[in-house]
């Protein structure tokens, strides 16, 4: 049987609307102080995310055990419902009275330009959603609100459970000493190429340095592959080509599925790392970070195919 993981973090809705224009055409630069527009969005689609949602839908592909550990307001019926349907467990899920689920409003025109607006929701109440009473193999602590990632993250390290950090969006929120006291809790930074170079400038110490006190470091390099640094070695991951890039949305929630994943089926740290790139490059073929759908023999394949590897039985 496949051990549980804590998978902590966001839920969220994504509502993605296309202005076929160009914003530029309807915003007067010597009115900007007065701004008011109003822009007509033919098509629209919602998108289920958040970075708690993405990386259990991830490992679930794999035949992974993921525990959801979020907050969500009373409007996540449909939400709660397509991951139970999927055999995720969703008791770790907490709905919040009088809230709704933490929501993105993008508005995007025909120049790839956006227009977003985020509401937190039930997100901000994250810390309330208790889980010291929780057992799993490993977890991860992925961007939430800040109070709410210390609050699992310590609970996770009294537990003894291993986790990963994952600093992600949250990087705004959290400080040189805020990154210091994570590190100080946590096994496993992973943290995307620009994230990796943030994590050094703040807490003033290399990459190198940071995972002489962990088990490992991974820092995703998009079409550049990856780095594990792990037992004092320094090691270059070969990246996967995609079949498409169609949009990247969730690539860094896939590459946290793989590695959870390969650390608790028995694969070693650069194995589990190369799994890692698999699913980033099968999420960035596919819009929409929970839509694309393949199945665990053809993960296996695409694994097999990139690095002479294949899943554990």
């Amino acid at each position: 049987m496949t051990a549980p993981v804590l998978i902590c973090g966001s839920m969220a809705f994504d509502s993605i609307a296309v202005f076929e224009g160009r914003f530029s055409e309807h915003i007067l630069p010597d009115r900007i102080q007065s701004l008011s527009v109003s822009f007509l969005v033919p098509t629209m689609r919602k998108e289920y995310g958040g970075c708690a949602g993405n990386i259990a839908y991830n490992l679930k592909l794999l035949g992974g055990a993921p525990v959801p550990v979020a907050t969500v307001g009373e409007d996540a019926g449909e939400y709660l419902e397509r991951l139970a349907g999927l055999g995720i467990d969703v008791s770790r899920v907490r709905v919040m009275p009088d809230t709704y689920t933490a929501q993105c409003f993008i508005t995007t025109d025909l120049d790839d330009n956006q227009i977003t607006a985020f509401h937190p929701g039930a997100m901000s109440l994250s810390a309330q959603n208790d889980l010291s009473d929780a057992e799993a193999a490993w977890g991860v602590v992925a961007p939430d609100a800040k109070d709410g990632m210390f609050a699992h993250a310590e609970r996770l390290h009294r537990k003894g459970i291993p986790f990963v950090f994952d600093l992600g969006q949250a990087m705004p929120l959290f400080a040189g000493e805020d990154i210091t006291r994570m590190l100080g809790l946590a096994q496993v930074l992973t943290a995307n190429d620009y994230e990796a170079g943030v994590i050094e400038q703040r807490t003033g110490r290399s990459l190198a340095d940071i995972a002489s006190g962990l088990r490992a470091v991974v820092v995703t390099r998009g079409a550049q592959g990856a780095t594990l640094l792990t037992g004092g070695e320094t090691i270059e991951i070969p990246p996967v080509k995609a079949e498409a890039v169609v949009d990247p949305t969730g690539c860094g929630d896939a590459h946290r599925g793989g590695l959870l994943y390969g650390l608790t089926s028995g694969m070693n740290w650069l194995d589990s790392a190369r799994l890692a790139n698999v699913m980033g490059a099968i999420k960035v073929a596919s819009r929409g970070p929970q839509n694309h759908t393949p199945s665990r023999p053809q993960i296996d394949a695409q694994l097999r195919a990139a690095y002479g590897i294949g899943l554990p039985a």
